[in-house]
């Protein structure tokens, strides 16, 4: 497949990999195009993980082809990145540990995430929802035309999902870059993402979140009670401070129904 001005950014062509003897993945076709959110669910030990890292160039094919736009920049964003306690690391620090950039930088990919307030604070003493945005900045200092966010909620509360996916939301919509989602969270993902790419070692099903949550093998995987969760669309106009108080967008209460 060409890459081009609308084509995929990064593309995988009868993707497979294997472990020693151990098939992972059986020819896997996915593409990501600029300014979509393409996320990836299944279950545990479904290839998730190890689609990402191909895509990154971080475990060679056993058959098929990663494909990629010439140039192309990409941001990471693990599961977590644990800090040693002893470490004295202010946020502003921890950012510049993995390459020089420049403070402006810095100030602006805290200020798209959400967290500029914490640029001197002490890593280790942020909460868990706050660490996500730091790694969501992390990514954003390589100026990506590719966001990969492996498993981003994991053990962020609700109220820090709904912010961080915010903020995820703004960068797609600020930037234009394409998105590769990892998560087990299938009411997030059916609100919050274009296409969806169900797994299980090869491609069960695929397609927009609506059409995936009907699809027999999408039912096999999660039951069909998880049809039910799909797709329910929750938007806040406004935000909270650090006390979850509502500070713009409107008055009264954050939401009802």
């Amino acid at each position: 497949m060409p890459a081009s001005d609308s084509g995929p950014l990064v593309w995988t062509e009868d993707l497979s990999v294997r472990f020693g003897g151990r098939s992972v993945l059986n020819h896997v076709d996915v593409a990501v195009h600029p300014g979509e959110v393409v996320t990836l669910i299944g279950p545990n030990g479904a290839g998730k993980t190890t689609l990402v890292r191909a895509v990154l160039g971080l475990v060679r094919p056993s058959g098929g082809h990663v494909r990629r736009r010439p140039g192309l920049r990409v941001g990471y964003m693990p599961q977590r990145l644990t800090v040693d306690a002893t470490l004295p690391l202010t946020v502003r620090r921890f950012l510049a540990l993995w390459r020089p950039v420049p403070a402006e930088r810095i100030e602006t990919a805290l200020e798209e995430a959400g967290v500029a307030r914490l640029a001197d604070s002490a890593v280790q003493t942020v909460s868990g929802g706050e660490m996500q945005r730091v790694l969501l900045a992390r990514a954003l200092l390589s100026d990506p035309d590719l966001l990969v966010l492996d498993e981003p909620d994991q053990a962020v509360d609700v109220h820090g999902q709904a912010e961080l996916f915010a903020r995820i939301e703004h960068v797609r919509r600020h930037r234009g870059c394409g998105i590769l989602l990892v998560s087990h969270d299938l009411h997030t993902v059916m609100a919050r993402t274009d296409r969806v790419v169900c797994m299980n070692g090869h491609v069960c099903c695929h397609g927009r979140p609506e059409d995936v949550s009907r699809h027999p093998e999408y039912h096999a995987l999660f039951g069909r009670h998880a049809a039910e969760l799909a797709v329910y669309v929750h938007h806040h106009d406004h935000a909270h401070d650090e006390s979850r108080k509502i500070v713009d967008g409107h008055d009264g209460d954050c939401c009802h129904g």
